[in-house]
């Protein structure tokens, strides 16, 4: 009927949207074929870079499009590199009259080049309003950039802040962000500002917790390095953290902060510690906190009996690079104090009890690092928080969790049992999850166990872990090292096989 606007069918709508495809499909195919060709003549002209552009303002993730772009920009600077160069050499007379021309040849190749790299900036930006999350357009920008001698980066900053304001969680920008921050020189104080006001707007906004996690450390540097930041800011970074998981216990991205903040801020780049030493006269061993492929890179010293001895020859015990043995001979002198040096550290060894001849070293990981009255206070206040939270809500995961972490962080011998058993609880709560709060239960049940270790009567010779001792996986094992007898679980001893750590014994034996 007239005036009246005609309602297509489902059947007619889709059978319009299948010839619309097959027309982008045909075009698409074309446009790559002649492409394809082009590239293999050697073409790369602006009819090349027109081509492109036909497909990426469509679909930004086709890879080589970009490569073929980054070739074409890279023959066009090449080109007007040759131009400049392609003066003749003047006669004296016309040297002052070539010089400013050559200036003016130079400044407007400069202008020619800048264009080029704006007609690049422009596509990407083009391009990112199609797809945000395009990991090929962000890249092309960045390598645009870099070319550019005369990049804007203050822009680049800003058109981050317009992006965020799309889509305040895409973390493509705030990967960009950091970026040309950097090339920028924006002061950490502001971007810490701009992090907070993002979460302001938004507590879930794991990309922006993450931002924060990076700036802080260089903001508010914590001397003793067992701590992720100042305990100053620490606190106030906890108070804030609470509020935002206690808005929405369900979601997990201020969860996932707090774990970063109640963890021990151990650096990765960090040189690797001593955990564990035993010398004796055929030779010694080593356990290292984490683990460091070549150790020859380190220089070990003994000293001790009125010498020094470097320690060379290491050979590896374990694929790790955790546990290390030296065949080395000794004068070890039972009446002499010894140390030992592995780069900037430096231990004293003790001599072994009884009639054999020998020194070690045991430190054995931290649960829990130091912390002043007013952190202590402001923890265990978080707890109670959390412990008032699961009496409404006694299944959420989040909350076990972290009530589990703060319980360590406070007191890891005291709270011991009680963070297990929110562990054990986990496992049921949630399932698929099972095995990390396994092998999370058995890393805090090692960093118990080696605690009280040094107690025992038996020490450093013998370790002796007995059945109830619930352990699915053995981490730390690097720290047993020294001990001539390991015992362990029959079933755990079952599941590890041929991985069962080797003692001081076995390697002597081995020698």
């Amino acid at each position: 009927m007239h005036g009246r606007v005609k309602v297509r069918t489902t059947e007619e709508e889709r059978e319009r949207k299948k010839k619309e495809q097959a027309l982008k499909v045909r075009a698409y195919r074309a446009a790559m074929g002649r492409i394809q060709k082009k590239r293999e003549a050697g073409e790369l002209d602006n009819e090349m870079l027109s081509l492109t552009v036909q497909i990426l303002l469509r679909n930004p993730d086709v890879s080589t499009l970009w490569n073929i772009r980054r070739e074409c920009v890279l023959e066009k600077l090449s080109r007007l590199k040759e131009e400049e160069t392609a003066c003749e050499t003047p006669s004296e007379e016309e040297n002052q009259t070539v010089e400013d021309k050559t200036g003016e040849k130079k400044a407007a190749a400069e202008d020619k080049s800048h264009s080029i790299f704006t007609c690049e900036l422009d596509l990407t930006e083009q391009c990112l309003m199609v797809n945000p999350k395009s990991y090929n357009a962000w890249h092309h920008r960045c390598w645009t950039l870099e070319q550019n001698p005369r990049a804007d980066w203050q822009r680049e900053v800003q058109l981050c802040n317009k992006y965020l304001k799309f889509d305040e969680r895409n973390f493509h920008t705030w990967d960009y962000r950091r970026y040309v921050t950097g090339k920028a020189m924006v002061p950490a104080a502001q971007e810490l500002d701009f992090c907070t006001e993002k979460i302001k707007v938004n507590f879930s906004n794991y990309s922006s917790w993450h931002h924060r996690s990076l700036l802080l450390p260089e903001l508010y540097p914590n001397q003793q390095r067992d701590r992720p930041m100042s305990e100053e800011k620490l606190q106030k970074e906890l108070e804030m953290v609470l509020t935002a998981a206690f808005t929405d216990p369900n979601d997990s991205s201020a969860w996932f902060y707090q774990r970063w903040l109640l963890g021990s801020g151990a650096q990765l780049d960090r040189a690797p510690r001593i955990a564990a030493f035993r010398l004796e006269s055929h030779g010694a061993v080593l356990a290292l906190d984490k683990p460091y492929p070549d150790i020859k890179q380190l220089k070990t010293e003994l000293v001790g009996g009125g010498q020094t001895i470097l320690l060379e020859s290491w050979q590896p015990v374990d694929k790790r690079g955790t546990s290390w043995k030296c065949q080395q001979n000794f004068d070890y002198q039972r009446n002499s104090a010894y140390s030992l040096s592995l780069s900037d550290q430096k231990v004293d060894l003790l001599p072994l009890s009884g009639p054999e001849n020998g020194a070690y070293y045991f430190a054995p990981p931290h649960g829990t690092a130091s912390c002043s009255k007013d952190l202590l206070a402001e923890l265990q206040t978080q707890l109670q928080s959390c412990l008032d939270l699961l009496e409404f809500e006694p299944d959420s995961k989040w909350t076990l969790l972290t009530s589990a972490l703060l319980m360590r962080a406070i007191d890891f011998s005291a709270n011991h049992e009680t963070s297990l058993a929110h562990l054990a609880k986990l496992e049921k709560v949630d399932s698929l999850r099972e095995g990390y709060y396994k092998d999370l239960a058995a890393r805090w049940t090692l960093e118990w166990e080696l605690a009280k270790w040094p107690l025992s009567a038996d020490f450093p010779k013998r370790f002796d872990k007995a059945d109830d001792v619930l352990l699915e996986s053995l981490p730390y094992d690097q720290y047993l090292v020294i001990a001539d007898e390991i015992t362990l679980p029959k079933k755990l001893r079952d599941k590890l096989g041929e991985s069962v750590p080797k003692t001081f014994v076995d390697l002597k034996l081995q020698s």
